[in-house]
C-alpha cells in the first residue's frame, strides 16, 4: 500500500469505520431501552473486534494467531459476566 495514494487508505479506513458505526448506532439506540450502559459497552467492543480482526487478516495480510482465539475467549467471558442475572 506504500505506493498508493493516501486517499485510498483514507477511504478504506473510513469505509470500515462506517460499517462498524452502522452496526453500533442502531444497536445502542434500541439497546439502551433494554440494556444498561456496561452491557452496551461490552457489545460495542465485541462488534468492533468482529469487524477489525477479519479486516486485519484478509485486507492487511496479518497472520492468524492463536492469540485471537484467546482474546475471543476473554471477550466471551466478559459477555457472560456482564449479561448474567
Amino acid at each position: 500500500m506504500g505506493g498508493r495514494a493516501w486517499y485510498i487508505a483514507a477511504f478504506a479506513s473510513w469505509g470500515l469505520a462506517l460499517f462498524e458505526y452502522l452496526l453500533q448506532v442502531p444497536a445502542n439506540r434500541v439497546g439502551y431501552t433494554q440494556f444498561n450502559l456496561s452491557q452496551l459497552k461490552i457489545m460495542q467492543e465485541v462488534i468492533a473486534l468482529s469487524v477489525f480482526v477479519p479486516f486485519a487478516v484478509y485486507y492487511m495480510g496479518q497472520p492468524v494467531k492463536l492469540d485471537y482465539l484467546w482474546a475471543g475467549c476473554c471477550l466471551m467471558g466478559a459477555v457472560f459476566f456482564i449479561f448474567r442475572a
